[in-house]
């Protein structure tokens, strides 16, 4: 098992310099980012995926990922397996050392969540608590 993780690059001015996060995708996970991202058309350069953490759900938070044209004032900027993620300064707490996959079952099919902050999770995986 290797431990293929995101490195954290500086932000635009008036990034915090610290503390680092570090979030990474599978193969998968890259793979289906980046097929949605190439079929979204006039996305910049500068786009990438927004990770965030919002209160909400059955457990108290929950994910939440969006294509965003280019970072905000403040976000951590990562890059693994050639996907550029955002990650603002609250969610980072949350989302340092997380995993996200790309399943697929006979249940169906999307992005997953390996969270070592979780304390409890609910029963469908898409909110925890921390």
């Amino acid at each position: 098992m290797s431990a293929n993780i995101g490195t954290t690059t500086p932000a635009p001015t008036g990034a915090p310099a610290a503390p680092n996060v570090n979030l990474s995708v599978t193969e998968p996970a890259a793979t289906e980012i980046k097929k949605f991202m190439t079929s979204e058309e006039g996305l910049p350069e500068s786009a990438g995926l927004r990770v965030r953490v919002v209160p909400g759900g059955c457990s108290g938070f929950q994910y939440s990922l969006n294509i965003e044209e280019e970072s905000r004032q403040g976000d951590f900027i990562l890059d693994d397996k050639g996907v550029r993620l955002f990650v603002d300064m609250f969610s980072a707490q949350y989302l340092n050392g997380v995993e996200i996959d790309y399943v697929t079952n006979v249940m169906g099919s999307g992005f997953t969540f390996k969270n070592p902050n979780a304390t409890g999770s609910c029963g469908c995986g898409s909110s925890f608590t921390a």
